[in-house]
């Protein structure tokens, strides 16, 4: 005998919609409020209504609970690097609470030390460990003037926003150049980046590309001979009238003055009139010794754009924060420096 064909779970669930519609339709209103709620998208938005976004991503942290401690060591070779900093710090960071394990990396000048926590240990809770151990370091573990330093709270997916500075037409748009390297380099360092670094959410604004610009002194060895004057006492006068000095206060007229001594070094003129010696009476200074001028600093990388070298940054998020957001936050940030920056004519032609 042949049976009706049963609907099964689908029809189940439509009839026990259809009896119970009131239900139903409350919380298909909940869920839509929900939704206004949390939805990351600007388009959506209802005034007055609170928003708690949830937080999109390209990619999922899917990381190890990593913390990074970064020395460096100016002009030293990895072998030096791995010997003098790179062990000892490891030995050191590999007692604290928590860890799994510790990679290390040794290259020219500078040392980088990956320490794994297990997933149970809370992200800033092992940031505090080694803040506390690297205060603790003992005397003598490490060089002289070598300090080691913890990377940002970030993860390795944090990059979420990268920028390049170049100069462009006013009407058109176009790029159209009109600085060098070392100016968008110092726009960059001493602009742009304090105000993204401001941004909410956003835990370093590291730059990429150009050169830093930098005092270079140029010894010419024939006139140290010539004067005897060794390269050592060069160096010190340099370091010795590159500095202010701090004095007193005055009171005059019921007036207080400030007493100090201005000597930092701010224009090449400046470093050439340094004093280095004297001979026969006569001042010996920095420009009768070597030929000063404004240089490049090393530099071992570059920032390509287009086959050409460029110079911009990355915005690294901070650990937690919503990457839309942070995104959001740095585009607003731009746009009210935007106005402020340096602007150049160029001549036609």
């Amino acid at each position: 005998m042949p049976t009706e064909p049963t609907g099964g779970l689908w029809d189940a669930l439509i009839g026990f919609c259809l009896r119970n519609r009131l239900v139903v339709g409350l919380l298909t209103l909940l869920l839509c409020a929900a939704v206004l709620v949390v939805h990351p998208f600007d388009e959506w938005v209802v005034p007055d209504v609170p928003r708690e976004a949830v937080a999109v991503d390209a990619i999922p942290d899917i990381g190890e609970n990593q913390q990074i401690v970064f020395a460096e060591w100016p002009g030293r070779s990895p072998k030096d690097i791995d010997d003098q900093i790179t062990y000892p710090l490891t030995s050191q960071l590999l007692g604290l609470p928590g860890v799994r394990t510790v990679r290390s990396t040794s290259m020219f000048g500078f040392a980088s030390v990956y320490v794994i926590f297990e997933d149970g240990v809370g992200f800033y809770w092992a940031r505090s460990r080694i803040l506390e151990k690297l205060a603790a370091l003992p005397r003598g573990l490490l060089p002289d003037g070598v300090t080691p330093v913890l990377g940002p709270d970030a993860t390795a997916l944090g990059q979420v926003f990268w920028y390049t500075l170049e100069g462009r037409d006013a009407q058109t748009g176009e790029p159209v150049g009109g600085f060098d390297l070392h100016e968008l380099r110092t726009i960059q360092d001493w602009t742009v980046r304090p105000a993204l670094q401001a941004a909410s959410g956003v835990s370093e604004v590291a730059s990429i590309g150009g050169y830093v610009a930098e005092f270079q002194i140029d010894v010419d060895p024939r006139k140290l001979e010539a004067y005897g004057v060794p390269i050592t006492r060069l160096a010190a006068a340099v370091r010795e009238a590159n500095r202010d000095a701090g004095a007193r206060t005055l009171e005059i007229n019921r007036v207080e003055y400030v007493v100090r001594g201005v000597g930092q070094l701010k224009t090449l003129a400046d470093l050439e009139q340094t004093v280095v010696a004297e001979r026969d009476g006569r001042p010996l200074r920095v420009a009768d010794l070597a030929r000063v001028q404004l240089g490049p600093a090393q530099s071992r990388g570059a920032l390509d754009v287009n086959g050409a070298e460029a110079v911009g940054g990355v915005v690294v998020a901070r650990y937690g924060a919503n990457p839309m957001a942070v995104v959001q936050a740095v585009k607003q940030a731009v746009t009210a420096l935007a106005p402020g920056l340096p602007r150049r004519v160029l001549a036609d032609g």
